[in-house]
Formats: structure tokens, C-alpha cells, sequence
């Protein structure tokens, strides 16, 4: 792919969407239910699980909710699809620890390579609907070299509210469009586009597991479509 020199050389930080394009979320918690609950089917336990994760931000947006981390609103979830899995009699210890899975999500295989190269050339920060722990306890686990964690903690704000994406932008005193968000999805991709900033979308065409690919072609708006972050550093020159 030709990327415009502009392009490359106006972007000063690459801010990045992290479950799903960063981290395998689906793999991680089927992994661990195989150890931890054979029985259980992983991949429809883990689909329940993210299932619930829009629905439960719009509790918070709409104001049914006060402001809740998205470890507590993860912890909210699980309590409510237990039962679905016979897991109803689980121990608050048990439950807490699969609760924080989400702290231990395994990178993609390309992720560490690709953020590593693109560390040398551009800032790269997290903006996730993470909270800040959760983040910073994900990236000791699976290695990831974030300059900066920011996360709607931050900004008091869910994906994709402007707050978040403008907030990047005024954290490191840049013009919107010398941020450059990077995600698997496009909604996301969109309202970031939606405040200026510049997008690229990774392929991650097993999000929900190989038996349910998703359909990862190009989309206009977009200024990049790469297959992995590795690609994305390659095309940028990092």
C-alpha cells in the first residue's frame, strides 16, 4: 500500500482500540474456561460475556447508571450469564478471579512486533473503554509497550462519546488530525473519523473464534487497511 508522505509525517500519535485489536479476548477466555470449567462451552460462554458489554455501557450513557469502570460492569455480566452455564454456585473468590481475565488477555501474535516497531517512529497510547488497571495489569501480562494508558476512565466517558477521541488530542496538545486511531471496528473507526482524526483498520478476522470470521473488507473513509500491525508499521515506515 502507498501511504501519502503527508500522511505518515503529519500523524504524531497512534492511539489504539485494544480488545479484539490488540488482544484476542475470545481465545484468552476460552483458553481459561478449558482449564478452569472444561465443561462449560468457552466459546458461547465468552460471546455471552461481550454480548452483555454494549448493553451495559448504555446503562451507564443513559444515565441508569453512574459512572461505572468497565471492571465492574465485566463483574455485573458474569453474575448475570453464570446461571446460563451452570455455573450459578461459583464462590466470590472464583467468580473475581475469572472476572479478571479480562486483566490477562493474550496478544495477537503480530501485536508486540507491530507496537514495538511503531513505538520508534509515533507516541502510541491505549484509548480503550478499559479502565486504567485493567490496562496497565494487561500490559505487564502480555507485554505491550504503551508510551501512555489512557482509557474512558480518563475522560469519564464511553467509546464512541467525542470526549474520548478529542481527549487524545488535547492530552498531548495536537489537532485532531494528528491522531491516528487504530481499531478492528468500524464504528469505533467512525467516530474517531467523525472528530478529525485520522484511521486505520487491522484485520482481525477471528475476533469470535474460526467459527465465526468476521467480514473484514475495506470500508471507505478509512486512510489505512492493514491485515496485522506488523503491516501497518511496514506501511508506515516505522
Amino acid at each position: 500500500m502507498s501511504v501519502p508522505t503527508d500522511l505518515a509525517s503529519s500523524v504524531r500519535v497512534l492511539a489504539f482500540d485494544i480488545f479484539g485489536t490488540v488482544v484476542d479476548w475470545h481465545g484468552s477466555i476460552v483458553q481459561e474456561m478449558a482449564q478452569l470449567h472444561p465443561e462449560v462451552d468457552g466459546g458461547a460462554f465468552a460471546r455471552a460475556w461481550r454480548e452483555g458489554y454494549k448493553p451495559a455501557m448504555a446503562r451507564v450513557m443513559s444515565g441508569e447508571l453512574g459512572w461505572t469502570r468497565i471492571d465492574d460492569l465485566h463483574r455485573m455480566i458474569l453474575d448475570d450469564i453464570l446461571p446460563r452455564f451452570g455455573l450459578a454456585g461459583l464462590a466470590e473468590a472464583e467468580r473475581a478471579h475469572i472476572n479478571h481475565v479480562w486483566h490477562r488477555l493474550h496478544p495477537w501474535m503480530d501485536s508486540v512486533e507491530g507496537l514495538t516497531r511503531l513505538k520508534r517512529r509515533y507516541t502510541i497510547c491505549t484509548l480503550s473503554n478499559g479502565n486504567i488497571g485493567l490496562l496497565t495489569n494487561m500490559a505487564k501480562s502480555a507485554g505491550l509497550p504503551w508510551d501512555c494508558i489512557l482509557s474512558a476512565e480518563v475522560f469519564r466517558a464511553y467509546k464512541p462519546d467525542p470526549a474520548t477521541y478529542l481527549g487524545v488530542a488535547r492530552v498531548f496538545d495536537l489537532a485532531p488530525g494528528q491522531v491516528m486511531l487504530v481499531a478492528a471496528h468500524h464504528e469505533d473507526l467512525a467516530g474517531a473519523r467523525a472528530c478529525g482524526l485520522r484511521t486505520a483498520y487491522v484485520e482481525r478476522q477471528f475476533e469470535f473464534g474460526t467459527s465465526d470470521p468476521k467480514d473484514v473488507s475495506p470500508q471507505p473513509g478509512n486512510d489505512l487497511h492493514c491485515e496485522s500491525l506488523v503491516a501497518l508499521a511496514d506501511v508506515l515506515g516505522a
